[in-house]
């Protein structure tokens, strides 16, 4: 047992020998749960994830002897945690709607039976290592889950469990280690958060995580095992953004991860997600969904570990061979809370006032994404999609700066956009993606081989007329050509009619690949011919008035995924008409030559 010696915050010095860096603590009277961030001859320095008020020198300390872990095993799916991996259900039904302070509550339900399926070569006197699948257990509807042989784990098997019902604490499989040791294997296991779980190998994943947003999918793509920031201010869209990625991209688990946000944005993402429908199954979302919550009145050393806890269950099950992806909303909360805690550290400030570790935080962070080939010789990943919320939208603030230096898709979100209506309000001058290269084949081989093309083609376009607008703003539209104005007009209809999508809309909260395709291809066709009409004599105002003008930009809610012959249909007759006109002002051309 040790002594409490200082208070600071959450920052306690205690007295105590025989003490490890990195150790979990227990505090007080309350038993407030705390971690060592620092040894000194007898003294450390303890971070605590709760409140330290009424705390005073002299309280008893002890060891628990293990660093700050999560419990990994079936029943994670559909729960909604604290940011130190406590079920709120739990909390409320032991607490109410206030968290007691010292709170001791099991992560998994303890007595809750599983159906345990051991694997088919699972057999006495097998070799089993870490990673091998022990069985399997239907954790919902939707998700199997594999139990696995947890890291550092192998051995024979001595006995073994046959199929039947289990709790999460029954042993399920006994295995004598190389020293001939027996060890009881469980269908649950403990893992440190801040330790990335061990894989055999990464693997270059050409998979795209397919979100059903144009913006996303066909401008600025993103792979499965990827990672990517969505920077902007207030008011831009952030949690929409994430909230349809959440709910319509093409991953097995997904996890979102509320991190020093506001309480009514978690609160009505809590509401919200239980509600919503998987569109891939019909069932509840919440079946191959969990939540990390952690408010921005919560403690704020809490805020730091959220997101270590969400990754280290991310990468639970990418080991059992799921694509999973993991939204962290956001990272700017999470790197205010390491300034704080620096802060009262005292050590070095650097820009803004961030430690100097910032960097390597977030680097750290953003590495455990990727696509791996799994100890159990699967093919998993993890993908992690970061929000950022640089204060008054300033991309050049360190957060920002040093996140856009580690992530490999950039989805900057622009005030003008939002405040004008347009939504999702992803610029498509500050965006970028690095995964295009390598998204290519698969757009190639599933979609279009044009793809790539039809991309460059579009957001060119739009540059030039973003362009164009600072002149006519400065000067006026007469100073443009007809072929400018063209220009112009063509990509406001790709702004309306490709890159605005409603959420809300049903018929185009999700647009399909191929919908997407041929949307741009449309719109890039029409942009041609009315380059080649324009070139042959004919008005741009005439163009810029045809009723097929209004209708392209009304095809993505007009027209589902499952009707594109209609959308062919109306291709079809569009260019009828301008191939007629086209005749008609060639022939007028060539009399009056």
């Amino acid at each position: 047992m040790g002594k409490v010696m200082e208070v600071n915050g959450p920052l306690v010095t205690i007295q105590q020998n025989n003490i490890r860096n990195g150790e979990q603590v227990r505090i007080g009277k309350l038993g407030l749960v705390g971690e060592v961030i620092s040894l000194f001859e007898n003294r450390a320095l303890v971070q605590v994830y709760e409140t330290t008020e009424s705390l005073h020198p002299g309280e008893e300390v002890e060891g628990l002897g293990k660093p700050l872990s999560v419990e990994l095993g079936p029943g994670m799916l559909g729960q909604i945690f604290d940011g130190v991996q406590r079920p709120l259900n739990k909390i409320l039904e032991m607490s109410g709607e206030t968290i007691a302070r010292g709170l001791t509550v099991n992560s998994l339900d303890r007595e809750k039976k599983w159906h345990f399926v051991p694997a088919d070569n699972l057999e006495v006197g097998q070799i089993v290592t870490q990673g091998t699948i022990m069985g399997t257990v239907q954790e919902t509807p939707t998700i199997t889950h594999r139990v696995l042989v947890p890291p550092g784990k192998q051995g024979e098997i001595v006995e073994h469990a046959g199929e039947g019902d289990y709790t999460v604490e029954e042993i399920i499989v006994r295995i004598k280690d190389r020293n001939n040791k027996l060890v009881d294997l469980r269908m649950y296991h403990d893992w440190p958060v801040r330790t990335p779980r061990p894989f055999q190998s990464r693997t270059s994943s050409a998979q795209p995580l397919l979100t059903g947003q144009r913006i996303l999918d066909t401008f600025f793509p993103l792979l499965k095992g990827g990672k990517a920031a969505v920077p902007g201010p207030f008011g831009a869209g952030k949690t929409m953004v994430q909230q349809q990625i959440a709910r319509w991209a093409n991953a097995d688990i997904v996890l979102y991860v509320g991190c020093g946000e506001r309480g009514n944005e978690l609160v009505d993402i809590l509401e919200t997600f239980p509600q919503l429908t998987d569109p891939y199954t019909g069932r509840s979302l919440m079946e191959r969904t969990f939540l990390v919550a952690n408010t921005s009145n919560m403690p704020v050393v809490a805020r730091e570990a959220s997101i270590y806890v969400g990754v280290t269950m991310a990468e639970y099950y990418r080991d059992q061979g799921y694509d999973v992806v993991m939204v962290a909303d956001s990272t700017s909360r999470w790197a205010e809370a390491l300034r704080e805690v620096a802060g009262r550290l005292g050590q070095m400030p650097v820009e803004e006032g961030y430690p100097a570790y910032l960097a390597s935080r977030l680097a750290a962070f953003y590495e455990r994404a990727g696509s791996v080939n799994t100890l159990a010789e699967n093919m998993g990943s993890v993908t992690l999609i970061g929000a950022v919320s640089p204060p008054g939208g300033d991309f050049s603030e360190p957060v920002t700066s040093h996140t856009k230096e580690i992530i490999r898709t950039f989805w900057a979100l622009s005030k003008p956009l939002a405040d004008a209506r347009h939504y999702p309000a992803v610029s498509w001058i500050e965006s970028f993606s690095d995964y295009e290269a390598r998204a290519r084949d698969w757009w190639a081989e599933n979609v279009n081989p044009k793809w790539s093309s039809h991309r460059q083609q579009a957001l060119t376009l739009l540059t030039q007329a973003d362009e164009l607008e600072r002149i006519v703003n400065l000067v006026g539209p007469e100073a443009l050509s007809s072929a400018q104005r063209w220009t112009l007009e063509s990509a406001g209809i790709i702004k309306e009619g490709l890159l605005q999508q409603s959420a809300l809309d049903e018929t185009d909260s999700y647009c399909s690949p191929e919908k997407q395709f041929r949307l741009m291809d449309l719109i890039l066709k029409f942009y041609e011919t009315g380059n080649e009409l324009i070139k042959l004599g004919m008005p741009v105002e005439q163009l810029a008035e045809l009723p097929e003008n209004g209708k392209i930009r009304r095809l993505k809610s007009s027209i589902a995924n499952d009707q594109l012959e209609e959308l062919d249909s109306f291709a079809s007759e569009l260019f009828k008409h301008l191939d007629y006109m086209r005749a008609e002002y060639a022939g007028t051309k060539e009399t009056n030559a």
